[in-house]
């Protein structure tokens, strides 16, 4: 029995070496629809994996306050009803003040430039360096890590030391056989000691994180006096089961900030990174069942062609499928070496596509700067779809080419 089916898979090979040019047609035609449905799924894993990492780097028990809640900054300015006054100094200092939870880290910063020129000695960046204003909580509650020296604490931001921790881009940029720490840089004219690098995050969506410094947020306000500054404030909760009760006091503390009273509705927003994660979950949802659907029918399409090119396959080959039944060959052993042919096809488009799809996938998650990682799941689901391919397009030809009968085979023109 084994010797057999080896046998018919040798013939399956030989048939297939002596169509190559329709072979190679059809496995392209199977390749490109598993290459849709790898590529589709890796890309939009690329782009969760690095939408989720972002706001998981915050922490699971850290939220946010912010002009706008998540969905409405999403809306057209049209769609929105309400202006929501900007977070002023006042407002974060007053929170500050007020807001006494336990177990709790309040962040404030804000964003002075997105393009600062920096110096050190004669070297100088390009005008691209994200320079942020911040308290001594503004790195641990961001999900950032020190690799060298220290972070600001609270004798730096007190006595508005002129101290900095900077990114391993601008480190490159400008230390580049050279320890950082405590060498002075210069930002708009004024001169600021190392005293930490970060450990290097990567790049969002064209955003490099590590292109950055971060200096005490007195000595930031004296720097960038722009009227209307937008700034941000970060709770961190240390036991997550405290969490709610600090976002809950959280809300009513700034409240009372703003002066709201108790029938106005919040005129700011609040996010937690773990709702935040659940959108993009949500979104990217959306996302994954766009991909199946494109290529659930470029891949339906993919069957019929197969199924036509082997119907095809046992119509030219007639003669032969009676000459080997003539010498006693049996239907079933005509059939298995059909759809063995079948298979083979289709494993090789299988495997064409999915090798296709990942370098797509790669592809995409470098231009975007996306975290790409192997679509393992769509890889399987993918040689598992071409097998089926395969089985459903060589039922009908191997079926009927072991229904043919072996006179009217010899007999066929």
């Amino acid at each position: 029995m084994f010797s057999l089916a080896k046998e018919n898979i040798k013939i399956a090979f030989d048939s297939i070496k002596s169509q190559l040019l329709r072979t190679i047609l059809t496995v392209l035609i199977i390749a490109i629809g598993i290459m849709a449905l790898v590529g589709i799924l890796s890309g939009v894993s690329a782009l969760e994996n690095t939408i989720s990492g972002s706001f998981a780097s915050m922490g699971a028990n850290t939220f946010n306050f912010q002009r706008y809640e998540f969905r409405a900054q999403r809306q057209s300015s049209r769609e929105r009803q309400k202006v929501n006054p900007i977070l002023s100094y006042r407002n974060v200092k007053d929170f500050i003040e007020s807001y006494d939870y336990p177990f709790t880290n309040v962040a404030v910063s804000f964003t002075g430039s997105f393009a600062s020129e920096v110096k050190y000695e004669n070297k100088k960046t390009d005008p691209e360096v994200l320079i942020t204003g911040s308290n001594e909580f503004y790195i641990e509650n961001s999900g950032l890590e020190i690799e060298q020296g220290r972070s600001l604490n609270f004798a730096d931001i007190e006595n508005n030391n002129a101290v900095c921790v900077i990114g391993s881009d601008l480190q490159k940029a400008l230390f580049p056989d050279e320890n950082p720490i405590d060498k002075i840089i210069s930002i708009r004219g004024s001169k600021f000691k190392v005293i930490g690098l970060i450990k290097k995050k990567g790049s969002t969506f064209g955003n490099n994180q590590d292109l950055t410094a971060i200096i005490p947020i007195q000595k930031a306000r004296s720097i960038f006096t722009n009227p209307n500054i937008n700034y941000r404030l970060s709770v961190k909760v240390d036991k997550k089961d405290m969490l709610e009760g600090a976002q809950d006091d959280a809300i009513i503390t700034f409240r009372n900030v703003r002066g709201l009273n108790p029938i106005e509705k919040n005129n700011f927003g609040i996010e937690r990174s773990e709702d935040l994660i659940n959108r993009v979950a949500e979104n990217t949802s959306t996302l994954y069942i766009a991909a199946w659907i494109i290529s659930i029918i470029t891949i339906f399409g993919s069957t019929i062609a197969l199924m036509n090119i082997m119907l095809v396959s046992v119509s030219e080959r007639t003669r032969e499928i009676g000459v080997r039944k003539a010498l006693g060959a049996k239907s079933k052993t005509i059939a298995f070496q059909f759809f063995m042919e079948t298979i083979i096809i289709g494993q090789l488009g299988g495997i064409l596509g999915i090798a296709l799809g990942v370098l797509i996938g790669w592809g995409v998650a470098s231009a975007f700067d996306l975290q790409f990682s192997t679509p393992w799941v769509a890889m399987i689901w993918a040689t598992s779809i071409a097998f089926i391919v395969a089985v459903i397009s060589g039922l009908y030809p191997a079926t009927k080419a072991a229904k043919l009968d072996p006179i009217e085979s010899l007999r066929y023109e």
